[in-house]
């Protein structure tokens, strides 16, 4: 058995599980939210503990210092010392065309991922800090990265070059590259499973505070709603999703503004906290609920380009054999699963809505009896699927 810490480092939060494997137990997870502004708090379970407190984190290193102090703790904790973790799985999106599969963390890796920090200003800069910080304070631990865009590596460049000159595909590596590709992996292989076919055409949506859209045939993807950074695509919490280059640019030239704000408002003041002053789906549904038209626009709005994603991916796999919803939106929010599931019977797309109405934190069929499209609810679990991947790699250096 080997202690595997998994560390999914965001610009103001940390989560983490330390994962026991290849068992697959959980012997403690949480995380410090709010890092760097006032209210910071950090949240730890174990099977014995559940600790929710304020703390004082101006930074990762700080924020991530107390989270070890606790795994160690000899009243709380689950480990005794720093050496009894045997590797530390991080979770990166941006990786380019440069990782097409687990890595161990050395400074080329270090200094590919700072490359992309322009493409994933939210995600990638954070990323690093976590890695950087956990070699500090675990130095005998294998650091290990597990890439967002490698599960798109399998995209055809039919579907993953853009219609620009061409050299910008071959000398400057402009083309989609995919991201969340930790969470599609995961939830489409629960889905293949479970339908029991090795055939499969399955549409994957992850909908979060961060939204994408993966066609996955045989398990492998072949196109995905983000690109070159995950901006566009589906509207999501902050970030815009799908626009016409034109505003951009009339954006700069017409209205003054300068590319970092721009930028600025795309990833920040965009999507459905753009349209209705809220990030927080929830939110948005209690005030849709109560006649609130523009939040009521805003549900639409982000139904509808789900369901022309659902409809483009339906077109490229000639087909489509399941849905599934994930992440927090995805799993929760029987109100959006609704909406892209309504008048979609044209693609054998019918959703039985008592069944959608139900919660359960384990897969769930949410589908009419006589829809000939599975419509599946299932939980990601992006830190199991790093340890997974963490342990292999771990297992395979011990043997060479």
């Amino acid at each position: 058995m080997k202690n595997i810490l998994i560390i999914n480092s965001g610009s103001s939060s940390l989560k983490f599980q330390l994962i026991q494997m290849p068992a697959e137990v959980v012997l403690a997870s949480g995380m410090v939210e709010r890092i760097g502004l006032d209210g910071a708090k950090l949240h730890f379970k174990t099977d014995k503990e559940s600790i929710s407190e304020e703390l004082s984190a101006k930074d990762h290193s700080i924020a991530l210092e107390a989270i070890t102090n606790l795994l160690m703790s000899p009243e709380k904790g689950v480990i005794k010392n720093a050496e009894d973790i045997a590797a530390i799985g991080h979770r990166v999106v941006h990786g380019g065309d440069n990782f097409s599969k687990t890595v161990e963390v050395n400074a080329e890796v270090k200094a590919k991922i700072k490359d992309f920090f322009s493409l994933a200003p939210l995600h990638n800069p954070a990323n690093l800090e976590g890695i950087e910080v956990a070699e500090k304070l675990f130095p005998k631990a294998r650091q290990v990265t597990v890439f967002d865009t490698a599960f798109h590596r399998t995209i055809p460049k039919r579907a993953a070059q853009y219609a620009i000159p061409k050299e910008f595909f071959e000398e400057k590596h402009i083309q989609l590259y995919g991201f969340h590709g930790i969470s599609h992996k995961f939830v489409t292989e629960k889905a293949i499973d479970h339908l029991k076919t090795e055939n499969s055409k399955i549409i994957s949506i992850h909908l979060g505070n961060g939204c994408s859209m993966t066609a996955v045939h045989n398990g492998k993807s072949i196109d995905h709603s983000m690109g070159f950074s995950p901006v566009n695509g589906l509207i999501m919490g902050t970030r815009s999703g799908d626009i016409d280059q034109s505003v951009i640019f009339y954006l700069i030239d017409q209205l003054g503004y300068s590319p970092q704000e721009v930028s600025d408002i795309l990833h920040k003041e965009s999507g459905m906290y753009g349209l209705t002053g809220f990030s927080d789906l929830r939110d948005i549904e209690e005030n849709a609920s109560k006649g609130n038209r523009q939040c009521q626009l805003a549900l639409d709005m982000n139904a509808y380009r789900i369901k022309k994603y659902i409809g483009a991916y339906a077109a490229a796999m000639n087909g489509v054999d399941a849905l599934i919803f994930t992440a927090g939106i995805g799993e929760n929010s029987d109100v959006i699963r609704s909406l892209v599931c309504n008048d979609m019977d044209f693609l054998g797309i019918e959703l039985n809505e008592e069944k959608n109405k139900e919660r359960s934190k384990k897969l769930r069929t949410i589908n009419a009896d006589d829809s000939k499209v599975k419509i599946l609810v299932i939980p990601t679990n992006e830190e199991l699927e790093i340890a997974k991947q963490a342990y292999k790699l771990e297992t395979k250096a011990e043997e060479v």
